[in-house]
């Protein structure tokens, strides 16, 4: 079998995967806090502060999602086909969501009438809101397991997937964003709105950890092979405190005005998470439940090892493109925001 550094191919594409919805969960994930929170503001001229804080770099964001479902389907297409059949309404919804609230931003400053405005801003913090809460959804029925037949095909339906538990997640995601997004505002305001948006950083915070605490508690004792996992691996607990660690050291930066170490500390938090998650999950990609033998693996569902090996030499070419895109795009409009006559 091909390995590299004592890898297997299987696992490197993981990995890979892996480190792609971590980038789309970072970056994407603060502009969907902030289209959350967008509704909380009260004047046009904030409102457009905040839609022009992620204006640049929203769209961009989204690659990182694209390319993410582009390596899932090179890699593991079995899993490509059974969670996008699977969770169709699901990511149809997603996909409204996302375009809805695209549309939202680029309409919202074509005509000056009120209400024509606030239709737009309802529009783009419903997408947000909505599309935060259902990659939470999705990401709980992975940890959560769904029911697949002998073919490892989904054997469910649209509400199979609104269990408590992966609604349970799908709050938390939202508060995990919206935490996210209140400190890359903070970064990006000034004046009053930059006042408003540091006292919010202490609310979506305490929102996040009461949402993570009861999360971990119900998946402790009502997951139980992730709890299993744990109790195999106690060295997974470093990585939860390292979670801990991250999400307690935000508000002391922003306490210090060190509003770059507060998104940082947000960063690390989440890298943090989907680690702990992805160890959990491993090698499983979508666990059955009940019928444990049904789930889909990292070796059961993937590609053979030549297409993995050529998509890997593939892979290694276009992700750090997309990196130094993403790099080159948040240097060039780095910086305070400041509404001009080009301004959303």
């Amino acid at each position: 079998m091909n390995t590299i550094l004592g890898l297997d191919l299987n696992t490197i594409w993981f990995v890979l995967v892996g480190v792609l919805l971590t980038g789309y969960a970072m970056l994407d994930g603060f502009d969907l806090g902030v289209g959350a929170l967008h509704l909380f503001t009260s004047t046009d001229e904030d409102r457009r502060v905040m839609i022009n804080a992620i204006g640049p770099v929203w769209d961009g964001n989204e690659v990182w999602l694209v390319t993410g479902g582009g390596a899932l389907f090179a890699a593991f297409p079995d899993v490509y086909a059974t969670v996008f059949s699977g969770f169709y309404l699901a990511f149809v919804l997603l996909l409204v969501a996302l375009i809805f609230r695209a549309v939202a931003i680029e309409f919202r400053s074509k005509q000056p009438m009120r209400w024509w405005r606030q239709m737009w801003d309802v529009g783009f913090s419903v997408g947000s809101i909505v599309a935060a809460l259902l990659i939470g959804v999705a990401v709980g029925n992975i940890a959560w397991g769904v029911p697949l037949d002998v073919n490892r095909e989904y054997a469910g339906s649209f509400l199979t997937l609104l269990n408590p538990y992966s609604l349970l997640v799908g709050v938390t995601t939202l508060a995990l964003f919206m935490m996210h997004g209140a400190i890359y505002a903070v970064m990006k305001t000034t004046g009053s709105l930059h006042d408003k948006m540091r006292g919010w950083v202490n609310n979506t915070i305490i929102f996040f950890i009461i949402s993570y605490g009861v999360t971990t508690m119900a998946t402790l004792l009502y997951v139980p092979h992730m709890a299993a996992r744990v109790r195999a691996d106690p060295w997974l607990f470093s990585i939860a405190l390292v979670n801990m660690l991250a999400i307690a050291n935000v508000p002391r930066e922003i306490h210090r005005n060190c509003d770059g170490r507060a998104f940082i500390s947000s960063c690390v938090a989440m890298v943090a998470l989907m680690t702990l998650f992805g160890l959990e999950m491993f090698p499983n990609l979508v666990l059955s439940n009940p019928a444990v033998e049904h789930s889909l693996t990292i070796y059961n569902a993937a590609s053979s090892p030549k297409t993995l090996s050529i998509m890997l030499n593939i892979a290694l070419i276009g992700v750090p493109i997309v990196l130094a895109y993403t790099v080159s795009i948040y240097w060039i409009f780095r910086g305070k925001v400041r509404l001009d006559s080009s301004s959303y």
